[in-house]
């Protein structure tokens, strides 16, 4: 009896004390999804504190973020400084990963089908709508490709993973910048449309003679068969973790622009020519929820490499954390 009047008269004397573990609400890309999810629940397991973070397409997050519904978004599609500015965001990366077109096609295996950006283009412009056409026949001497009509899968919802890959298809094809464009939304002139890379996931696995785009964690995971891509040096690459890396390697970061870059196109003889980065997106005006948010990042530049290469993301190189640190410590949210 004397224990319980004890422990209630403590309880009574310390009302700040806390015995929830915490909660970190996130929201935004679906790029990142599986490696995010993979250093939550290792972070919880480390610390207690809990990382809810839901994909729903970068669009998602960058609204979230900016309505100050969550505690951190992300987008894979890169926020504008003068935008940053104006909704009083900050800004950096946290991961480098690469965006594939996946097949389904009997009989054609991963890296077995070459395409170059054109070819590709004229696929998701409805131009080249069959498998066997001469434009992809001359590319693939010696494979067999079926008669039947392409089925296009993209995205259906805001997405930063549409905004790398039609980034990258307006750098390629001037049809497709001039008809098309660049963004997490855009009108696309034939397909299907999926909801996040679960969705497109989804819809290429039970489609017979489909092509789409994920990034390169949903392709492996599902066993998707991707495709072999002519880069800016006019190799043939196969997507990888030493292609991304590669990529990313002659990457400029500028920290007064809060990181703002694409790695669309990028030279090199080794890059595949579609990768991207992942951003989070955090409200100046936040202090308290962004401290949390950042421990959770500065935990997973410590801890988190070797998961994120498991699963083939590129991790930043330590002097971009490093710098990303001070760029934390300039806006008075340093976790240390």
């Amino acid at each position: 009896m004397k224990k319980l009047l004890f422990v209630l008269l403590f309880l009574l004397l310390c009302p700040t004390i806390s015995f929830a573990a915490s909660t970190v609400n996130g929201a935004g890309a679906s790029f990142p999804f599986p490696v995010y999810s993979a250093w939550a629940f290792q972070y919880q397991k480390d610390t207690g504190t809990k990382i809810n973070y839901q994909s729903i397409g970068s669009g998602g997050g960058v609204r979230q973020i900016s309505n100050r519904t969550v505690d951190f978004g992300a987008s894979d599609a890169p926020v504008k400084p003068e935008e940053l500015s104006e909704k009083g965001l900050l800004q950096f990366p946290a991961i480098i990963g690469g965006v594939v077109p996946i097949i389904n096609i009997q009989g054609v295996e991963s890296a077995q089908l070459k395409l170059t950006g054109d070819v590709l283009a004229r696929i998701f412009l409805g131009n080249i709508t069959k498998w066997s056409d001469p434009e992809i026949a001359d590319l693939n001497p010696g494979q067999t490709l079926p008669e039947d009509d392409i089925t296009v899968i993209h995205r259906s919802d805001g997405s930063g993973t549409t905004a790398i890959f039609t980034s990258y298809l307006a750098q390629v094809s001037t049809g497709w910048k001039d008809a098309v464009g660049v963004g997490k939304s855009v009108n696309w002139p034939v397909g299907i449309g999926g909801k996040g890379n679960e969705g497109v996931t989804n819809y290429v696995k039970r489609v017979k003679n489909s092509i789409g785009y994920v990034e390169f964690a949903y392709a492996k995971r599902n066993k998707l068969a991707d495709v072999t891509l002519q880069n800016r040096d006019g190799q043939y690459i196969s997507a990888s973790f030493a292609s991304f890396k590669a990529a990313a390697s002659g990457a400029k970061w500028v920290q007064e622009r809060g990181y703002y870059l694409w790695l669309v196109n990028a030279p090199g003889k080794e890059s595949w020519p579609i990768a991207g980065a992942s951003f989070i997106l955090l409200a100046k005006d936040k202090v308290d929820s962004n401290r949390d948010a950042i421990k959770f990042y500065d935990w997973a530049f410590d801890n988190g490499d070797e998961m994120a290469v498991k699963l083939v993301y590129v991790p930043l190189p330590q002097t971009l954390k490093d710098d990303i640190r001070r760029y934390w410590e300039a806006n008075g949210l340093a976790p240390f």
